[in-house]
């Protein structure tokens, strides 16, 4: 995957010339190996950080704190992108096209430009198929943001060829125009990564895989929780790929259970539940007690 891309980047490295266009979508292409090597940085830490003092959950959020630097990169790149453009776009420029030798003849360069905005979208369209089920499986959002950005790198390839060949026809506002639809589409890449990861970073309510829409899947665990323990309130959170669940208000059932006796439904996708926490509700005894012992350390600070 990652050999795949660094290939893609290689071959529209050479081939930029002059065009914002192609700089943009290079640009892009050099952007998709940000969240796979934050993956493969996330999952070594999980599989081998190992608990200590310092890090006494270990490393579980790995994934989450990648998640979140993928993000911040593709939201602030393609904002920067963007105003290159815009700026570009503003001031008129007239990005020219020349030609190169290429065993002893005279090509158009963008003719190659053309050749390469076609080779980088067929890697990406592969590896967004595999990936999507892979990350749906580990409800990996790092991962499958990248599959959703490679399955649907047709728009930059698209926004390329039009750039391209608009060039070629003496357009010459169509290559700002290409750069500025493709940095747009980083940045929506970049901001929707980065409103799920925020709330995760947060402890928000665990969100669905491809969006900032609460997950189902907390949502059915929060139900069932609620069902069983009436008139309790309920706290969900996700870190990384696991969700971990506080009941408020109410006292732990009289038989040990697995976190995973609470999973709704689907129960090969009960691993995600991995804490069921219960805190008991405050008697009248306790209050009084903690509020006496409020007070007596609110005099002796006086």
């Amino acid at each position: 995957m990652i050999g795949w891309t660094i290939s893609v980047v290689i071959v529209m490295g050479m081939v930029l010339g002059q065009s914002e266009t192609m700089k943009t979508a290079w640009v892009e292409d050099t952007l998709g190996l940000v969240p796979p090597i934050a993956f493969l940085i996330a999952a070594h830490l999980e599989m081998n950080g190992e608990r200590s003092t310092r890090f006494p959950f270990g490393f579980e959020r790995a994934n989450g704190l990648g998640f979140f630097v993928a993000a911040v990169a593709l939201a602030a790149v393609g904002a920067l992108l963007f105003y290159n453009a815009g700026m570009a776009l503003i001031a008129a420029e007239h990005a020219s096209v020349g030609s190169v030798v290429v065993f002893g003849h005279s090509i158009w360069l963008g003719w190659l430009m053309i050749a390469a905005q076609l080779y980088s979208l067929v890697p990406p369209l592969i590896i967004g198929r595999k990936e999507l089920p892979l990350a749906e499986a580990l409800n990996d959002k790092l991962l499958h943001t990248d599959a959703l950005m490679n399955k649907a790198n047709w728009l930059t390839g698209a926004a390329g060829l039009f750039g391209v060949l608009g060039l070629g026809l003496g357009w010459w506002w169509a290559d700002s125009v290409a750069a500025i639809i493709i940095s747009v589409d980083v940045m929506n890449d970049g901001i929707k990564a980065l409103r799920s990861s925020t709330a995760e970073l947060v402890d928000g309510h665990p969100r669905s895989l491809s969006s900032n829409k609460l997950s189902e899947d907390a949502r059915a665990v929060g139900e069932r929780l609620k069902k069983e323990f009436l008139g309790s309130t309920v706290r969900l959170r996700e870190t990384g790929r696991l969700i971990r669940a506080e009941v408020h208000e109410t006292y732990p059932p009289a038989e040990d259970r697995h976190p995973r006796h609470y999973w709704p439904s689907e129960t090969e996708r009960s691993w995600r539940l991995a804490q069921v926490s219960f805190i008991p509700p405050v008697n009248d005894g306790e209050l009084s007690a903690r509020d006496d012992s409020k007070h007596s350390a609110a005099r002796a600070q006086t």
